[in-house]
């Protein structure tokens, strides 16, 4: 009995040691495709970051300009973005790492889910940050431009400051984008009915309004222009949602016809 016992916590151990071995080896295999993505954008560091300045170097004053109040900061910063946009780049190849890892643990109907999914999901989270820049980013920029104006002060800002403010917006334009993709998973999965998520409706709406006050600068326009399009890719959600409800197993079907 005791070498039952041992063989099968020995197998066990053996399991874990290999998908830790083999998670280990994906995380390597993902960093590798972001390193290598750096090095080679790594040149054009300065010109990345000029690009990444554009929507508030366009919005300054006469006279405004972007500054730096570290001393390493004008090293640091423009290769922070260059390694922001190397793991944009890169992110299909982790996520593709991520999916082999937990393939084999999925039943046949998940992994077909998985796919599109994982598509949707970075599509939606580059145009939620492609939404910020193109959009948000001068809207608010010309906004306290503007407010700046009346002080009769210089307006210059610093670009460690400035990335994080960018990083913080990217983030939260991108994950609100994710909306449609997380009410899909909700019910594909059977967590939440559809129904349950059409009556919650205005709940959503009302989350959606104070989470952008939280996260966008104190102005009504920067608010909206993250609760709208959340509201709008809550309905979207459900609209594609319903080609997703899970139909019911052959038992629950007899049930349901004999209580008919």
């Amino acid at each position: 009995m005791t070498d039952k016992n041992s063989t099968e916590d020995s197998g066990l151990q053996e399991t874990f040691l290999s998908h830790l071995f083999e998670l280990r080896d994906r995380v390597i295999k993902s960093a590798l495709a972001i390193i290598v993505v750096f090095v080679c954008l790594v040149y054009w560091a300065p010109d990345i970051f000029h690009l990444f300045a554009q929507p508030l170097l366009e919005s300054l004053p006469a006279g405004g300009k972007m500054i730096v109040t570290d001393v390493t900061g004008s090293f640091f910063v423009p290769m922070k973005v260059t390694m922001l946009v190397a793991f944009l780049i890169a992110l299909p190849v982790v996520i593709y790492q991520l999916w082999a890892f937990i393939a084999p643990g999925l039943y046949l109907h998940e992994r077909k889910l998985i796919l599109p999914l994982v598509v949707s999901s970075y599509s939606l989270f580059i145009f939620g940050m492609a939404f910020a820049y193109f959009l948000v980013f001068p809207t608010v920029f010309n906004f306290m431009a503007s407010y700046n104006a009346p002080l009769g002060a210089e307006m210059s800002t610093d670009i460690d400051k400035y990335l994080g403010f960018a990083m913080n917006t990217f983030l939260a334009f991108g994950i609100t984008f994710e909306v449609p993709v997380v009410v899909v998973v909700l019910v594909r999965m059977g967590m939440v009915p559809l129904a349950k998520l059409r009556e919650i409706r205005p709940y959503v709406i009302v989350g959606a309004f104070v989470i952008s006050a939280v996260v966008t600068p104190p102005d009504v326009l920067s608010q909206l222009l993250l609760a709208v399009p959340m509201t709008l890719l809550y309905e979207l959600g459900l609209f594609i949602a319903r080609f997703y409800v899970p139909k019911p197993s052959e038992d629950e079907a007899k049930a349901e016809g004999s209580a008919a």
